[in-house]
């Protein structure tokens, strides 16, 4: 499993929103450009994120995009199902697929305890660890 492109522009637009302050509004153009995200591509992201209630998008002169989750309530699986759907790994473990061999398959296990830990490990990075290990590396570095 390869998470996609809008899935990585969906956390980077979300993490770079959460840098600039809680509750700011920040505008696409501002994000495109700072993040690395064609401008439209940008536009159809942060409607997905907002059908699924991560962020907000603002109309007008001072419009833009604002998180409407606390940065502590926000988990990467959050964001990159919004983006991408259900992680599933491999077809067989998708509720509509029937298998068969399920019940006998020694594969099918390790299929579906793959998934598990990576939807868990994704469920235990919230926003705001992010953000403090982001804000870490940037002291770091000067």
């Amino acid at each position: 499993m390869r998470l996609t492109r809008a899935g990585e522009y969906a956390v980077r637009c979300v993490l770079y929103i959460y840098k600039q302050g809680s509750g700011k509004v920040v505008s696409k153009k501002e994000i495109a450009q700072e993040m690395g995200i064609p401008e439209q591509f940008l536009g159809k992201v942060a409607k997905q994120l907002a059908k699924h209630g991560i962020l907000e998008i603002l109309q007008g002169k001072k419009g833009g995009y604002k998180v409407s989750v606390q940065a502590e309530s926000l988990t990467l699986l959050d964001v990159v199902e919004a983006i991408d759907g259900e992680i599933f790994l491999n077809d067989c473990l998708l509720p509509s697929q029937v298998c068969f061999r399920e019940d006998s398959c020694a594969v099918h296990l390790i299929w579906k305890k793959a998934r598990e830990r990576l939807r868990e490990t994704l469920r235990e990075a919230d926003f705001a660890t992010l953000l403090h290990q982001e804000n870490c590396f940037l002291r770091d570095i000067q």
